[in-house]
């Protein structure tokens, strides 16, 4: 699996970076997936390889707008683009109301269907590749944080169990490999059941604003990376005498030690904190604070920074896309 940020500053832009958006793409193929999207989202994506014909499903965390402004415009945008597959999205219930009055006051026409789910009763959500699971979060509204599990990692068919259920070789087997359920001779034959799996799937958890990293203890076993929010260092928040809501690089980074992540990606940063360390706080500070708690991978996040997830665990940085050329 495949990350690309798209916005990485918490509240309001700056220069350098947008507010919050990332994109979640498959090994398999061009589907993706949006956690959050901000305001200016879908320009980000023009400097991007991605389409918003293969986007899956977009989760937004919670109803701040740093988090959920630029929805409506994405959403249009993908009708004027001519989408027709239905889109899922996961949301809290209140962002349906929103989204929908926002579409119909401004009178867009989709040409598509929204297929929304309430993240408060969510469960479970799953396609064929991946499986999609919320975690309830500390915030000053509700928030969510999301995990990605890959449904099928390595999928090989059990062939004894398929011969002795006395299903023929054939376009069955295939679909079945593929992880359809089929129906042969009166009986519906379910693809888990003729499958096993040659490693552990691949899990990432994404975590929105939260002040208690310590909620997604349960999300993150089995998960090889984390990206959680580092809107302050410790310092900052301390003086600031205020209840955020969210989580300082040291809070998450012990975090991560403690449960023993062996990646940790952090984002959502304060716009106080820049590159240039002569003008007041340094987004080195954060680095400083995270890498003397944490002993695993680190790294803080930049907009249109790419990171690719293998199957063996190991992260590594993907080359950035060139900016497509303006028309």
């Amino acid at each position: 699996m495949d990350l690309l940020f798209l916005g990485t500053s918490s509240g309001t832009p700056t220069r350098a970076r947008n507010v919050t958006a990332l994109a979640l793409l498959e090994d398999t193929g061009k589907s993706w997936y949006l956690i959050d999207c901000g305001e200016g989202t879908q320009h980000r994506l023009l400097r991007t390889p991605l389409s918003l014909h293969d986007l899956r499903a977009i989760c937004i965390t919670h109803v701040h707008g740093d988090h959920c402004y630029g929805l409506p415009g994405l959403l249009a945008s993908a009708g004027m683009m001519g989408r027709k597959a239905a889109l899922t999205i996961i949301a809290p219930q209140g962002i349906e109301t929103w989204v929908r009055a926002t579409l119909e006051m401004s009178q867009s026409w989709l040409g598509y269907d929204l297929d929304f789910h309430a993240v408060e009763s969510l469960g479970e959500w799953r396609n064929l590749n991946m499986r999609i699971e919320a975690t309830a979060l500390s915030h000053r509204v509700p928030c969510y944080g999301y995990s990605f599990t890959e449904a099928r990692p390595d999928p090989r068919l059990d062939i004894d169990r398929l011969e002795r259920d006395g299903v023929p070789r054939g376009p069955l087997w295939g679909q079945l490999a593929r992880g359809f359920d089929v129906e042969h001779e009166g009986r519906k034959l379910r693809s888990d059941d003729y499958l096993s799996f040659s490693r552990a799937p691949q899990r990432i958890v994404i975590g929105g604003d939260n002040d208690r990293p310590e909620l997604l203890a349960d999300a993150c076993r089995g998960a090889q990376l984390l990206v959680h929010e580092a809107t302050y260092t410790e310092a900052v928040a301390n003086d600031a005498r205020n209840d955020f809501g969210h989580s300082t690089a040291a809070s998450v980074a012990r975090f991560a030690q403690t449960v023993g992540l062996p990646n940790l990606v952090l984002t959502h940063f304060s716009a106080r904190y820049q590159k240039n360390a002569g003008r007041g706080h340094s987004i080195d500070d954060l680095y400083a604070e995270a890498s003397a708690l944490y002993a695993g991978k680190l790294l803080l996040a930049e907009d249109f920074m790419r990171l690719h997830l293998g199957k063996d665990g190991q992260l590594t940085p993907v080359e950035p896309p060139r900016p497509r050329p303006s028309r």
